[in-house]
């Protein structure tokens, strides 16, 4: 019994470490080749340039989300490491994976889905890391804002 407790422990962990691996590499990928794309949008106002920022982190989030939520999805045709309880949408498990997710990894968590068993540690990685992938985001988004808006007034651009 103690040898089963222990392959799903491991298991949670790889699962979970696997998906904040993966996010956080995403994330990187995604700010790398947004802070290399910008310059080279000289064709577009400084404060557009912004904007075109925003819209792809925010792509990039929902990206993340998703694979979270294939993440409790996958996890969940193992009934051995846990199950979702409480207002299930009815309208198919990858859904309610997609809600938890989004409620989860921006740290909102309305709580009215919830994760039991081995699975309830992957809510507590995903929030971790949503923390952490948001606020990277803004700190980027302000670098961005200072070159950019810094650049727009001084060069008189609307």
């Amino acid at each position: 019994m103690g040898d089963n407790l222990s392959m799903l422990l491991i298991t949670a962990f790889v699962i979970n470490g696997s998906l904040a691996l993966i996010a956080i590499l995403l994330h990187y990928e995604a700010l790398f080749q947004l802070d290399k794309l910008l310059p080279k949008l000289a064709h577009i106002a400084p404060r557009f340039r912004v904007l075109i920022g925003v819209g792809a982190i925010f792509m990039a989030h929902v990206a993340e989300i998703w694979l979270f939520a294939l993440g409790y999805f996958v996890t969940l045709q193992f009934p051995v490491m846990g199950g979702l309880v409480g207002e299930l949408s009815g309208h198919g498990m990858l859904l309610d994976c997609a809600y938890l997710s989004f409620v989860t990894f921006t740290t909102l968590g309305y709580g009215e889905i919830v994760a039991q068993g081995y699975l309830r540690y992957l809510t507590g990685v995903e929030a971790l890391t949503g923390f952490i992938l948001i606020t990277w985001s803004a700190s980027f988004l302000f670098i961005e804002m200072q070159k950019y808006w810094t650049l727009s007034r001084s060069n008189g651009a609307e």
